[in-house]
Parts: C-alpha cells; sequence; structure tokens
C-alpha cells in the first residue's frame, strides 16, 4: 500500500519530534487548489514570499495538494499559476508551531485558455482539447446583457436556435444538423434533460452561471445516451470569496426581471445562492408566414438556485447543488392552424404551467497519491400542464442518478478515468384528449461502464480516446384496467449498446505555445445513441421505435497570430443518422393527434468557421459562421399512413443552409458596449400540425441587430440599457410564430465584495 507524500512526510516529522531532542518542527502550510467546480488542479505552481522575495516554490500534486514545512511566524504570500486559469494571490499569517491549510480558487482566464471539464472528465485547457469546444464565461454574459443560455447560444457555430415567439416560448437547439433533442444539458454535471428527451432553453437564466461549456459532436462515449450530438455544460458558482451582486430591469412589453447572486465562505464551508425572476406580457404581432395575428404568448418565471461546498482538507471536497424553477406561459397561435385555409383556425387558449426541481450531492477523497475518487448522487424532477381546445395533458418526468469514478496518474503524460454510471428514468402522462384519459407510466432504467485515457506527447501532441458500454431496459407497459381508458401497451424490451470516441490535436509549432502562436490540428471521430423517449414511445402510440444512431466525425485546423490577439478556427464535420426519429399529422379533424416513427437514413454536412480579435485599445470581434447541407436518404421505414413532408432528397426541417454572427465589445474606462448582428438563411419548415394540413413550407431567411451598453457610475454601480431587433425585422424561427419585434430594456446593477 502507497500513501500520500505530505502523509510519510508529516509522520516522519512528527517522530522527529518525539524522539530527537531538540528537533525545531516551524509551522506547515498545505492547501489544496481547485476549479470553479471544485476539482483539484494538479501541476499548478505554487510560490510562497515572505516581505517581496520568494522563499520556496514547490507544485501541486495529483489531486492539487501542496504543502511547505519548517516555516518561521510571520505573513506569507502564496501566488498559484497554472496554464489556462487566471493567477491567483492569497495571504496567509502563520503562527508558531501551527499548521494551516488553505483552499486556493482558480478561475479560468481568457476565452484562449479556458479550461474545459466538458470534453473530458478531467480539466484540460482548451488549446489542449482536440473536441470542438466553446467556452463562454460569466463576463462574456454580463457584458452582452444575456437573459437566458438559449440568447448566448445564438452566437456559437454549429447551433441553431430555434424559439416559437417571444420570451418564454419554446426554444429548441439543433446541433449540426442533428435534432433537437440531440443535445444533453447538464447543470454542475446533472442531467436536466427530460425522459430522454429534449430540452428547453427559454427557461435557464444565467444569474448564477459562472461558464458555459459547449462541446460539439458525438459524446456518447464520455456522458452515454442522448449525448448524440453535443453536450451543453452549466457550471455555477461554487465557491469564492464574500459577494453580492443584483440587477433590476424594465422595458418593452410590460418586461420586468429582478436577479441577484450571493457566494461566501467561512473557514472550510462555502456556499453560493441566487434568484430571479422574469414576467412580461407579451406581444401581439403577425406571423408573416400565414398572415394571422397572434397574442397569448404572456410569461412568468421564478427561478432559485443554491450549492455549497465543504473542504476538509487534504483535498476532500463536498460539493451540494439544487435549483427550484417555475415558470408559466401562454402558446401563441396558430397553434392547430390551417394555413392552407382548409379549417377554421384555432384561437389563443392553449397554456403551459412547469415545475422543476434539481439536487445534486458530490465528493471527491484521494485513495492515494495518484488515485483521487468522484461519488455523484442526483435527482431531477419535472411536471408539467398543458391546457389547449383538445383538453389538459398532465406529465411528470423524473431521474434518479448515481455515478462514480476514479481519475488516475499512470505516469505523468497519461492519465485515465474510469467509472460507472446508473440512471432510473421515469415519465407519466396524460393524453391531450380531456380529464378521462388515463395516465401512460413508462420506466427505464440505464447501466453504463465507461473508460477514457488522455495521452500527451511532449507540447506537441494530446490523445483522448474513450468508449461506454450500457445496457438500456425498458419496463413493459400493461393494459390500463381503467376499459374506459385505454392506453398503449408494450413488452419490456432490453438493449447494450456500445460507444467508442477518440479525440486527437497536434501542434505544428509547439515551441511557440507559450508565445500564444501555434498552428493546431484538431479531430474527432466517435458514434452515439439515443433510445426513444417516453413521449415517443407512449404518448403518440408507438412503441416499436427503434434507437436513433450517429456517427461523427470532424476535422479541423485552428491559427493565431499576434499572440493570440487573433485567432482562427475551421472545423468541417460529417453526420450519419440511422432511424432518425420525425413527428408527422395525422389526422385532418384533430390537430392534437399525430404519431411518431424512424426515418432510415438521413445525413448532415457542413463547416463551421469562426474567428476572434483582440485589439489594444478596447474593442473585441468575434465572427462565426456555419454552412450546413443535410439530406433525407431513405424514408422506407415510415409510416404510410400519414401524410409526410419527409421525402428522399429533401432537406431536414429547420437547418438552414447558412447562419452566421458579428458580435462586437467595446470596453474603455467606465464605458461598455455591445453590438450583435445574427443572420440566418431560409429553411424547410412544417405548420404547426406537424404536416396535418400540408406539409412543407420555405420559412424566409432574416437578419437581426441587437445594441446595448453599461456604463459605471462608480465601483459596484453600473447603469444598463439594451436594443433587442433595433430594426423592428418581422421574422420567424418557427415556422407561423413571429419572433419578439423590437424591445428595449434598461437597468441597474449593483455589487458588494470582490
Amino acid at each position: 500500500m502507497s500513501y500520500p507524500s505530505h502523509l510519510l512526510r508529516s509522520t516522519l516529522v512528527l517522530l522527529a519530534a518525539l524522539f530527537l531532542p531538540g528537533a525545531a518542527l516551524g509551522a506547515e502550510l498545505s492547501g489544496t487548489v481547485v476549479d470553479p467546480i471544485g476539482w483539484p488542479v494538479p501541476h499548478a505552481s505554487v510560490l510562497l514570499s515572505r516581505a517581496g522575495a520568494v522563499t520556496a516554490t514547490t507544485k501541486t500534486d495529483a489531486v492539487g495538494h501542496f504543502d511547505f514545512t519548517k516555516l518561521e511566524t510571520g505573513q506569507y504570500e502564496l501566488r498559484v499559476a497554472v496554464p489556462g486559469f487566471r493567477s491567483a494571490v492569497a495571504r496567509v499569517e502563520v503562527e508558531t508551531d501551527e499548521a494551516r491549510h488553505v483552499t486556493i480558487l482558480l478561475h479560468v482566464s481568457a476565452i484562449a485558455e479556458s479550461v474545459v471539464v466538458s470534453a473530458a472528465h478531467v480539466d484540460r485547457p482548451l488549446s489542449r482539447t482536440p473536441d470542438s469546444v466553446t467556452v463562454i464565461d460569466a463576463d462574456d454574459l454580463r457584458v452582452r446583457q444575456i437573459e437566458t443560455v438559449s440568447d448566448v447560444l445564438r452566437l456559437v457555430p454549429g447551433l441553431t436556435v430555434t424559439q416559437g415567439g417571444g420570451r418564454g416560448s419554446v426554444a429548441s437547439l439543433f446541433p449540426r444538423g442533428g435534432e433537437s433533442n440531440f443535445t444533453l444539458v447538464m447543470i454542475d454535471g446533472v442531467r436536466v434533460n427530460t425522459f430522454g428527451g429534449g430540452f428547453d432553453f427559454a427557461h435557464l437564466p444565467v444569474a448564477n452561471i459562472e461558464r458555459i461549456e459547449v462541446v460539439r459532436g458525438a459524446q456518447s462515449a464520455l456522458y452515454g445516451s442522448d449525448a448524440i450530438g453535443t453536450v451543453v455544460q452549466i457550471i455555477t458558482y461554487r465557491s469564492g470569496p464574500p459577494r453580492t451582486s443584483g440587477l433590476v430591469e424594465g422595458g418593452g412589453f410590460g418586461t420586468t426581471r429582478a436577479a441577484g447572486p450571493v457566494t461566501g465562505s467561512q473557514g472550510p464551508w462555502s456556499w453560493s445562492a441566487a434568484g430571479e425572476r422574469l414576467a412580461t406580457d407579451g406581444f401581439t404581432g403577425v406571423a408573416p408566414s400565414i398572415g394571422e395575428r397572434v397574442t397569448n404568448d404572456d410569461y412568468q418565471r421564478n427561478d432559485a438556485s443554491f450549492s455549497f461546498g465543504w473542504d476538509g482538507g487534504r483535498n476532500i471536497l463536498i460539493r451540494g447543488f439544487g435549483r427550484l424553477s417555475s415558470f408559466e406561459r401562454g402558446f401563441p397561435g396558430p397553434f392547430g392552424s390551417d394555413p392552407l385555409g382548409n379549417v377554421a383556425a384555432i384561437d389563443t387558449v392553449s397554456r403551459g404551467k412547469n415545475d422543476v426541481r434539481l439536487f445534486s450531492f458530490n465528493a471527491a477523497f484521494p485513495w492515494n497519491a495518484r488515485i483521487t475518487q468522484h461519488l455523484q448522487v442526483s435527482l431531477s424532477d419535472l411536471d408539467g400542464t398543458f391546457t389547449s381546445p383538445f383538453g389538459t395533458s398532465e406529465s411528470e418526468s423524473r431521474r434518479v442518478t448515481v455515478r462514480g469514478q476514479a481519475d488516475v496518474v499512470i505516469w505523468s503524460n497519461l492519465g485515465l478515468s474510469i467509472g460507472s454510471e446508473l440512471h432510473r428514468e421515469g415519465a407519466e402522462s396524460t393524453f391531450i384528449t380531456g380529464p378521462d384519459a388515463g395516465r401512460v407510466p413508462v420506466e427505464r432504467r440505464v447501466a453504463g461502464a465507461f473508460g477514457e485515457m488522455r495521452y500527451e506527447a511532449g507540447d506537441r501532441l494530446y490523445v483522448t480516446a474513450g468508449v461506454r458500454v450500457e445496457q438500456i431496459r425498458r419496463d413493459a407497459l400493461l393494459p390500463d384496467p381503467n376499459a374506459f381508458a385505454p392506453r398503449p401497451t408494450f413488452a419490456a424490451e432490453s438493449f447494450v449498446s456500445a460507444n467508442p470516441k477518440l479525440s486527437v490535436a497536434y501542434f505544428l509549432k509547439p515551441d511557440t505555445q507559450r508565445e500564444r502562436h501555434w498552428t493546431r490540428l484538431h479531430g474527432s471521430v466517435g458514434t452515439g445513441i439515443r433510445p426513444p423517449d417516453a413521449f415517443e414511445i407512449a404518448f403518440t402510440d408507438n412503441p416499436s421505435l427503434k434507437p436513433e444512431r450517429n456517427r461523427s466525425v470532424d476535422v479541423g485546423i485552428e491559427q493565431t497570430f499576434g499572440g493570440g490577439a487573433l485567432v482562427i478556427d475551421a472545423t468541417g464535420f460529417f453526420n450519419r443518422y440511422d432511424d432518425l426519429i420525425v413527428a408527422v399529422g395525422q389526422s385532418l379533424r384533430d390537430a392534437s393527434q399525430f404519431r411518431t416513427d424512424n426515418i432510415s437514413n438521413a445525413r448532415a454536412r457542413g463547416l463551421e468557421l469562426a474567428a476572434s480579435a483582440r485589439t489594444p485599445w478596447g474593442l473585441e470581434a468575434a465572427v462565426t459562421y456555419t454552412w450546413l447541407d443535410t439530406e433525407i436518404l431513405a424514408v422506407d421505414r415510415l409510416s404510410d399512413e400519414a401524410p409526410t413532408p419527409f421525402q428522399v432528397g429533401e432537406a431536414l426541417l429547420r437547418r438552414p443552409r447558412h447562419q452566421g454572427a458579428l458580435d462586437l465589445v467595446y470596453q474603455q474606462g467606465s464605458v461598455t458596449a455591445f453590438g450583435q448582428f445574427i443572420t440566418r438563411g431560409q429553411s424547410l419548415d412544417v405548420e404547426p400540425s406537424f404536416g396535418a394540413f400540408g406539409g412543407l413550407f420555405t420559412n424566409s431567411g432574416y437578419g437581426v441587430v441587437n445594441l446595448g451598453g453599461t456604463f459605471t457610475v462608480r465601483k459596484g454601480l453600473d447603469l444598463f440599457a439594451r436594443i433587442t431587433n433595433l430594426l423592428d425585422r418581422p421574422y420567424e424561427e418557427a415556422f407561423g410564430f413571429p419572433a419578439l419585434g423590437r424591445s428595449a430594456l434598461i437597468g441597474m446593477r449593483v455589487a458588494t465584495g470582490r
């Protein structure tokens, strides 16, 4: 059995004190260096200074620990530095024969140096991450006055955000030509998607967010089923110095918002909390595609989150997280409308209400100097009610997850992560046919084991290889004992899936990395799988659905200029989808009736371009462009019962061929300003009844301009204002649902602490 080096050293010192007369122990100063999510940071340089002179240096070990012994009494300064993080300084008072332990929190540095935790199971600087990753930190969100995560994802290449109306309306994410439920969303490592389904980004505020990581491409090797297209990881404030902030704003369409996070620490304890409330009356507009006025898009959201941490010393870390959210919204017409004039439009009476609860517990502790163990237990629960002209539907989705992981340092350039994960998922819903409908329960269990190996060949080659094996078991759904409320039935089902992943990054000029000038090649290949969710299996009466599968390849090149002042990245990608699940309309009489089915084959290929530049006079610019080409290859497995908009050779719905964004930020003195131009080309779309009334339509492209600015009155007091859709451009991201027109908001932000 091996022991941590610091434990052995402390034992020897104690023995010397007991048996060697006159031995002087002195004071001991030890510590742990962690990242914003609470994970240890290995190989960080630690400098110990006294009176301006460096007295000792060391590096953190594999579990982020360091220590200094035989110190004299007095005040010392600790300076910690590691690539990818901002340098941190801590001042410590050392008493005679005292053993002090401190925890030093590192924050990520500029975007080009951000440390990524989602592309692998351990921290790695962004420049050394082989996958296609975008990192957005809290400063980016604050400067651009972002309300929800969906707003900032429009600036990320390869992602198409489609929102059906104004604030609070459903916001879906289509990654690299994939479906809207191909994105796994995690908050501090907790899955927040519904049972195997999508995620509505319209209700995710940013008040307590430290950073957002977007990893594109199939990620099932690391994260299992549902991570078939991309992973969006939300990392909240976990610890830090005492700090309190808050903002209030108001403006067009009766919109008001108030939010405020608070962080603090006391001894080994740290905590953070945040709350936000938003309300808007919505707007009345005309959908250009159908010439119909729509209303009923009011929206209210209340959100609260909290976290706590305990540092037990010697790298024993415990973290907890919780989120409570409730929102209610009207669904604007034309829900179930008829753009071809076959039937009368259905008016604006549809409403939805949802309650979200998330909780997680995380623990990290070292087994020895080379092995660190992690344990996570999480719970997510979503309740929803939807009322429409067809009746009322109630739904509940829940998930319990237990995850264990061990990070092993084999050699200094070779690391291994192994672990297992268990999910128990369930969903229950009624049909949209009124209160007499029976409830439809669906239960599923997912057991997975994964392994990931990371290899670094000097400063030139970085390789990540992993594989995950999962068994997915779905319980049988028996006949409803209530004869007046029949429901679908299906047998139990079980299958095993194995998904590998390989990612490589190669520097052509490794000797210039420190000067932040390099040419980097990167690429990845992997597979993904998404089993049918509860809604697709039972609620649309098609239990024979097959799992969706994806084979993903991407290759790119990144070039920096001027010491990182200009960064250009170009990435080409190809996705092959098998058994793609789609929704098709089924009834002309009742627009609520539709079913899901499998398309045999489809593909998506494209090119992502991203360039960012920083100037010495305070101007930063970022440009993104995505070219996307999708095609349905076969539909032989699609039912012939329903009129379908899906034909061989056609593009997939709501995937524009061209889209891009220009993002400008100016910061000088007390003034900060931003400007955005977001554009999207035309795409194929279907009216809201999934093809029941006529099939395909062309949704025109658009371009919108957003402007805003902040003035710092004094430290801790900011005034800000912004205008969205400055030119009041009418457009629709989802066919038949007009987007928000020109809207102006003003507000104030206050902050105390550091």
